[in-house]
């Protein structure tokens, strides 16, 4: 199957968490799955997510195996020329989407058997305060030395890159005269 759901509640969900006894643990597992969807999907889903009251939090735990998700946009074309934007493919190999008692989603991707798991939180719930300092660590030597050899490289890709910007500015002012040809009062 793509998806599978379950659900638990009571004392054999104390496992999970304790606010799983109450609340309820949520287990989903999708697997296999590939979709097409429209943009204009997913900006219509604002006001189905929109709530007046915050709900209970649920413990859970999601996992996304081998899934891929077409992004298409369906909104009317600008230019009638343009042949139109292309569609966005979001590949998804293993992930995991965990919440905690705390209302905070862990995102967790599978990862070698070596290295250890590492839980990075994304929260809507709560605020992430930035550090007011950060300190880095001195570059060990052979760090320094490595980093010496790319700078000739790292100038290199600048200079492609500052040309690349002069072409596209150079093509965005030739666009506006064009745009302007035909409606004078066009403001970007």
């Amino acid at each position: 199957p793509e998806v599978c759901l379950r659900f638990e509640v009571g004392p054999d969900a104390a496992v999970h968490s304790p606010l799983a006894v109450q609340n309820g643990f949520l287990h989903m597992l999708v697997r296999s799955y590939t979709a097409e969807l429209f943009m204009s999907f997913l900006t219509n889903l604002g006001p189905f997510l929109e709530d007046e009251i915050i709900p209970e939090v649920i413990p859970m735990e999601v996992k996304v195996v081998d899934a891929k998700i077409t992004l298409k946009d369906d909104n009317p074309q600008v230019y009638p020329t343009s042949p139109g934007p292309v569609p966005i493919t979001l590949a998804v190999d293993h992930i995991i989407v965990k919440r905690r008692d705390d209302g905070v989603f862990y995102v967790t991707a599978l990862q070698g058997e070596d290295s250890p798991t590492q839980e990075k939180p994304v929260s809507v719930l709560q605020e992430q305060k930035a550090p007011a300092e950060c300190v880095e660590a001195a570059p060990a030597p052979a760090a320094h030395g490595l980093q010496l050899k790319e700078v000739p490289e790292l100038q290199r890709e600048l200079q492609t890159m500052k040309i690349a910007l002069a072409e596209a500015n150079m093509d965005k002012a030739r666009l506006l005269q064009e745009i302007r040809k035909y409606n004078p009062l066009f403001q970007l």
